[in-house]
């Protein structure tokens, strides 16, 4: 009796397994020298909701940083601008028709990965570099480029320093929780000196001013940021001078949570309209009036084409209306006036194009076919 029970109770445990939904199912592991289990409940499905959730509610979450001038800052009104923060804004009027329909959420780069893997953002679009272990460890996926950029260094200019290797046995500022710690730690190698970690970015502004550290390194284009904004009682923009040399790749661009196929290419898509909308030369003063015969053209602003059966607007399948381009462009503009609006050479940070120019420039940045 007492084999007979126990052949049914492992019966009933084998249908029971067969019947439950894969969705719903846990993997049970028992631990080899312990003796104890481990539960781990199976990943939810992917739904592909998220597009329909932010059009449900009418506004886009977005993360930023909010202590960057060129790319993410505040001011005293606690207004958002920045090449980053216009990012926000073209994917607002592309999903949801109306570039000022963002909540933005200031995130530290302690901060940034657990916002979106929780939800609490929509998009994540805050100076972060495109690495293979954010890509495979943080739940992220990581999208088209919009800021090709390098590490590297900034120094009092009154310091002697002219170059890194002249900074042996001095101290660095640097944030926590960056590709910047690592990138610093293998520039220096066998070189001793000693980095200062801080969680924000006024920790350690504060320090860098109080001669705690003798350098701060960063991606150039925020130290560019910082240094434009540097306080003229602590002599301005002229007391710093970012060092030539650059000892690291920083792609920085939008980022999604995984598992949401149609939202990322939402994304993608709105980077990319901006690429060929600067390519083909149609500005946010004259792209809603465009009323050229250019078939391409047309298809990419939503305007109705000839075919053969007549005429018909182009609908690539993203979830997007057909003019989605048209409304990015004409309410935030093309990428290149996003970039001279925001970091160019008129601006305090004073950047040029360089490999962020179009490849037909000799850049880096290139839309595929809108067809």
């Amino acid at each position: 009796m007492k084999r007979l029970a126990i052949l049914l109770l492992a019966l009933g445990l084998v249908l029971a397994a067969c019947n439950s939904s894969s969705d719903d199912t846990t993997t049970t592991t028992a631990a080899a020298d312990s003796g104890t289990t481990e539960t781990t409940a199976a990943p939810p499905e992917a739904t592909g909701s998220l597009l329909a959730t932010v059009q449900g509610r009418g506004t886009l979450n977005c993360g930023v940083n909010d202590a960057v001038p060129g790319f993410g800052f505040t001011d005293a009104e606690g207004n958002f601008s920045g090449f980053d923060v216009d990012y926000c804004r073209a994917v607002a009027a592309a999903v949801l028709g109306d570039a000022e329909a963002v909540t933005y959420r200031p995130l530290t780069a302690q901060q940034r990965f657990t916002a979106l893997q929780s939800g609490e953002i929509d998009v994540l679009i805050r100076n972060t570099t495109f690495t293979s272990s954010r890509d495979g460890r943080e739940g992220a996926t990581f999208l088209t480029t919009t800021f090709y950029d390098g590490q590297g260094m900034m120094v009092y200019a009154d310091s002697g320093i002219t170059s890194i290797d002249d900074m042996a046995n001095l101290s660095v500022c640097v944030l926590s929780g960056t590709t910047t710690e690592l990138n610093l730690a293998a520039r220096f190698g066998d070189t001793p000196f000693t980095p200062l970690t801080f969680d924000a970015n006024d920790q350690l502004q504060a320090a860098f001013v109080a001669g705690q550290c003798d350098g701060w390194t960063s991606d150039k284009s925020q130290l560019a940021g910082v240094r434009s904004n540097f306080a003229e009682s602590e002599g301005g923009p002229e007391a710093l001078v970012i060092l030539d040399e650059t000892f690291s790749k920083e792609p920085l661009g939008p980022v999604v949570a995984d598992g949401d196929t149609q939202w990322a290419q939402v994304i993608n898509w709105v980077v990319l309209a901006t690429i060929q909308g600067e390519e083909w030369d149609l500005t946010s003063a004259d792209v809603a009036s465009y009323d050229g015969d250019d078939a391409a053209i047309r298809r990419f602003l939503g305007l109705e084409i000839e075919t053969d059966d007549g005429t018909s607007v182009f609908d690539p399948g993203l979830g997007l209306p057909p003019d989605f381009a048209t409304q990015v462009i004409s309410q935030v503009g093309n990428y290149g006036e996003i970039f001279d609006r925001n970091v160019g050479p008129d601006t305090a940070l004073g950047l040029s194009r360089g490999v962020n120019a179009l490849w037909t420039d000799g850049g880096l940045l290139y839309a595929p076919p809108y067809r």
